[in-house]
C-alpha cells in the first residue's frame, strides 16, 4: 500500500479539485483508493466517497491522540492500493503559531506519507520556486517530493512555473498543473463547499476531471512517488473479539441525509467495536424511527437548508420527542442540536422565515450573515452522563453561523469548556437522557466514549425489556 498527500501553502489553493481528480483517475486505473481528509472537515470527505466508493476517515492530531491517528490510518487503509490524504488549510498550519497539532505536516509525520505540493500559480511566475523552496526546507521531517501547479494561465505560462522550480536543482519534482478552469469549480457556500449529498457531481463532470487531470498530470510520478507506511508505524488497532460478547449488540439509530451529513466515521467504527449495530435513518423522509432503537445519534449538518422539509415532517418529530419522553438516550451535536430546538429563523432571508422543529429544548435557533464560532474545543463533563462519567475530557471542534437564545435552567450544563487554554460559557445541555451541543466530539479523542454510550443504550434497552416483561 503507497500513501500520499496532497497539501497546499494556504486555503483555497484548489487542493480538493486535485486530490479529487487524482483520485478518480487512479480508480478508473482499477486501484483501490483509501481517502482521507486531515483536520475536522466532513464536506471534502463526502466527495471523496463520492469518487472513490469508500469512506473518508479524518485524520487530527490535535483531537486525536498520535497513536490513534496512525493506528486508524492503517486500520482504514488496509487492502487498499493507495491511500490518498487532503491536507487542510495551509501544510503547516495547525492550532498557533510555534505548534504542529492539528496540521498536515503532522499527519505527514505521524503516517510517512509524501507532500505533492498544490500551488495557486495565479498572478505568479518565478517567485513559485522561492515558495516551494520555502516550504520544502521549512521543516526537514517533512518530505516535500512533488508540486501541481494550479489555476495555470496557459502553456507558456505552465513552462515558466516548470523551469522556476526545476531551475533549484534538487527538492520537489514538478508533476504537473491544471488550467484556470471555471468547470472544475464546485458550488461552495458559508461553511465551505456544497456537501456531495447536495451536490452529487456528475458523470460529466468527473469525466473532464478525469481528462483534464490525465493530460496535464503525470499520474505515473504520482505513484513512483508514493510510499508504503514506515515501518515502525503500530499495527492496525483491532478490537479484541471478546470486547463485544455475543447477544449484547444493542441498535442505535443515526440520522443520516442531506441535512445530517457531517459524522467522523470513526465515532461510527468505535460505536461498532463496543457493540452497536447501526441503523441510519433520515428526519427527512422517514416516518418513524428504527425498529428496537436502544439510542439515537443525530450528528451535524445543514438542517436550516432543509428546515421546512424538516418541520413538514410532523410523524417523525413525534416519534423523537415520544424517545426522549421514554428516556431513550439521544446524543446531538450541532445540526442535530439545532433540530432539537423549537424552530430556526432566518434572520439573512427577506422575509425573516421561520420553521418550527422538533422543541426538546425550548429556544429559537436564528441563523446569522457571519460566522458565530469556529475552532477545536475541550469539554469536560461535571456530571455522570450518556457518554461517560463525570470528569471525561474529549475533544472537539465548533463552525457554525447561528444562534440559540439562552437555554432555560430546565436543562442542565455538562460541559465545561475550553479553547486553547480559556474557559469558554459552560455548553452540553441534558435534557432527560438527550445531551446535546454545538460541539463535533471525536470519540478517538476520549477512550472509553463510544462504549459509554453503547453502554447507556444498552442499559435502556435492558430496562425496557424488564418493564415489558413486568407489563406481560
Amino acid at each position: 500500500m503507497k500513501s500520499i498527500i496532497i497539501a497546499a501553502p494556504m486555503s483555497g489553493s484548489g487542493k480538493t479539485t486535485v486530490t479529487l481528480g487524482i483520485m478518480e483517475c487512479l480508480k478508473r486505473r482499477g486501484l483501490k483508493v483509501a481517502p482521507f481528509k486531515v483536520g475536522p472537515d466532513y464536506i471534502d470527505p463526502g466527495y471523496h466517497r463520492l469518487v472513490t466508493g469508500r469512506p473518508s476517515i479524518n485524520l487530527d492530531g490535535w483531537m486525536c491522540p498520535p497513536d490513534f491517528v496512525r493506528e486508524t490510518f492503517l486500520h482504514h487503509a488496509s487492502g487498499a492500493d493507495i491511500a490518498v490524504i487532503e491536507g487542510v488549510m495551509g501544510l503547516f498550519d495547525g492550532v498557533g503559531g510555534v505548534r504542529e497539532e492539528g496540521s498536515t505536516s503532522q499527519v505527514a509525520k505521524l503516517t510517512g506519507a509524501p507532500v505533492i505540493l498544490v500551488v495557486d500559480a495565479r498572478g505568479q511566475a518565478r517567485s513559485v520556486a522561492a515558495l516551494v523552496k520555502g516550504f520544502a526546507e521549512f521543516d526537514p521531517l517533512v518530505r516535500v517530493a512533488g508540486v501541481i501547479f494550479n489555476n495555470v494561465a496557459s502553456e507558456n505560462h505552465a513552462r515558466i512555473l516548470r523551469e522556476a522550480v526545476e531551475s533549484l536543482g534538487s527538492g520537489p519534482k514538478v508533476v504537473g498543473w491544471l488550467p484556470r478552469e471555471s468547470r472544475l469549480d464546485i458550488p461552495s457556500r458559508h461553511l465551505g463547499l456544497l456537501t456531495a449529498e447536495e451536490n452529487p457531481l456528475p458523470d460529466e463532470y468527473l469525466d473532464h476531471l478525469a481528462a483534464v487531470t490525465r493530460q496535464h498530470i503525470d499520474l505515473g510520478l504520482i505513484w513512483a512517488m508514493g510510499t508504503s507506511p514506515a515501518a515502525d508505524l503500530p499495527l492496525p488497532f483491532v478490537t479484541p473479539p471478546t470486547a463485544v460478547e455475543v447477544g449484547t449488540l444493542v441498535r442505535i439509530a443515526v440520522a443520516r441525509d442531506e441535512a445530517f451529513c457531517f459524522v467522523y466515521e470513526d465515532n461510527l467504527r468505535l460505536l461498532q467495536e463496543a457493540g452497536a449495530e447501526i441503523a441510519f435513518f433520515s428526519p427527512l423522509r422517514n416516518e418513524a424511527l428504527p425498529a428496537a432503537i436502544g439510542g439515537i445519534y443525530l450528528p451535524g449538518g445543514y438542517p436550516e437548508v432543509f428546515a421546512d422539509a424538516l418541520a413538514d415532517n410532523m410523524a417523525m418529530k413525534g416519534a423523537i420527542l415520544e424517545a426522549i419522553a421514554a428516556g431513550t438516550p439521544l446524543y446531538a451535536e450541532c445540526g442535530g442540536f439545532i433540530y432539537l430546538t423549537r424552530g430556526v429563523e432566518d434572520t439573512t432571508s427577506e422575509p425573516v422565515s421561520f420553521h418550527e422543529l422538533a422543541g426538546v429544548f425550548p429556544v429559537t435557533t436564528r441563523m446569522l450573515p457571519r460566522r458565530k464560532a469556529l475552532g477545536y474545543r475541550e469539554i469536560e463533563t461535571v456530571a455522570d452522563s450518556i457518554i461517560g462519567p463525570a470528569g471525561t475530557v474529549a475533544r472537539g471542534h465548533e463552525f457554525h453561523y447561528s444562534e440559540m437564545e439562552e437555554i432555560p435552567a430546565v436543562a442542565e450544563r455538562l460541559y465545561r469548556v475550553r479553547r486553547q487554554g480559556t474557559d469558554l460559557e459552560p455548553e452540553g445541555y441534558r435534557f432527560r437522557n438527550c445531551l446535546a451541543s454545538y460541539i463535533h466530539l471525536h470519540f478517538g479523542s476520549s477512550p472509553g466514549m463510544a462504549a459509554a454510550f453503547v453502554e447507556s443504550c444498552r442499559k435502556f434497552n435492558h430496562l425496557n425489556r424488564d418493564i415489558q416483561d413486568n407489563q406481560d
